[in-house]
């Protein structure tokens, strides 16, 4: 098993990245593979709304890494997406990239769990994870949570590592996702298989 790891920070190293690496620790310890996708400082588009992607199940924009990571979540298990918090909300690069991953590929996010992690010098922390998570409600993913919202503070990584109810956090979200994996895939081998969504019915509120 396999759990795909996005920094959405522009900063490799950053603080966002200390935090996710404090959660693939532990799942590593657990027995799962994890890789950390540094998603770079390098323009990465918004989604425009286009529709294009429905018909081939890749977004449109080619320029960026995007279509590659939609290939890569297809043979993922779980995911965790991380983001450092700006204005009390998610960075924009987090955004754009969840918006067309999850328009173009939802598919291959479905049924898995994910968890969204984000850190702060101070505030903002739980609006930022709130709006990620919605990405995976919406996509019938189980979320992931922990002993405390899924957050560390500092202004610097070697301040995160001071955070130690933040790391603990952490290593306890990596524990809970790789228990939750364990038991989908034992469920699997028993025969459950996961439900069949209801479609079809859209009702707008402007008519």
């Amino acid at each position: 098993m396999k759990v795909l790891l996005f920094n959405g920070s522009p900063n490799p190293g950053g603080c966002t990245f200390t935090a996710l690496s404090e959660v693939a620790a532990a799942l590593n310890r657990e027995g799962i593979e994890t890789e950390i996708i540094q998603t770079g400082n390098k323009a990465l588009r918004d989604c425009i709304g286009c529709g294009g992607c429905g018909k081939t199940g890749h977004c449109v924009f080619r320029d960026d890494d995007l279509n590659r990571w939609i290939d890569m979540a297809a043979e993922a298990d779980g995911f965790v997406f991380g983001s450092p918090v700006y204005y009390a909300h998610p960075s924009g690069r987090i955004l754009s990239l969840m918006d067309r991953m999850f328009y173009a590929g939802g598919g291959n996010f479905a049924y898995k769990p994910a968890a969204a992690v984000t850190s702060a010098r101070r505030g903002g922390t739980t609006a930022s994870l709130d709006a990620i998570q919605k990405h995976f409600t919406i996509n019938q993913m189980p979320v992931v949570s922990s002993t405390y919202w899924n957050m560390v503070h500092g202004n610097s990584p070697e301040e995160v590592l001071q955070d130690k109810e933040g790391l603990q956090t952490m290593r306890n979200l990596g524990r809970n996702m790789a228990w939750l994996l364990k038991c989908i895939q034992a469920g699997r081998e028993s025969g459950v298989e996961a439900p069949v969504a209801e479609r079809g019915n859209r009702t707008n509120f402007i008519r």
